[in-house]
């Protein structure tokens, strides 16, 4: 790897003034909601919803919220409130805390 690249699960996963962002990568309609590792610069989370009338950006922001420790109210969606690919903002955690929660340790 050369020196200017950051690792895959640095990229998905970064330090902002107000916490962490997260690079996420949603299955919608899977049978569970879990996080299922990298893929590529992004986080892939299983997400057990369909993907309408935002009931998968919902479920997205509970399981974060559990798997980080943090109410629901500390999630923020910054984009792609309709696509697979999008970025959340969890307030009030490090880096370090979110990668050790979401198992990218």
């Amino acid at each position: 790897m050369r020196e200017n690249q950051t690792p895959e699960r640095e990229q998905a996963v970064r330090s902002t003034s107000e916490g962490v962002t997260i690079s996420v990568h949603v299955q919608p309609k899977a049978s569970r909601t879990e996080c299922a590792g990298l893929h590529g610069q992004a986080v892939k989370i299983r997400v057990a919803a369909p993907p309408s009338d935002g009931a998968a950006n919902e479920e997205l922001c509970r399981f974060l919220a559990r798997c980080c420790g943090v109410p629901v109210s500390a999630i923020q969606l910054l984009t792609g409130a309709g696509s697979r690919q999008k970025r959340i903002l969890v307030k009030g955690r490090s880096v370090e805390q979110v990668r050790q929660q979401l198992g990218l340790e």
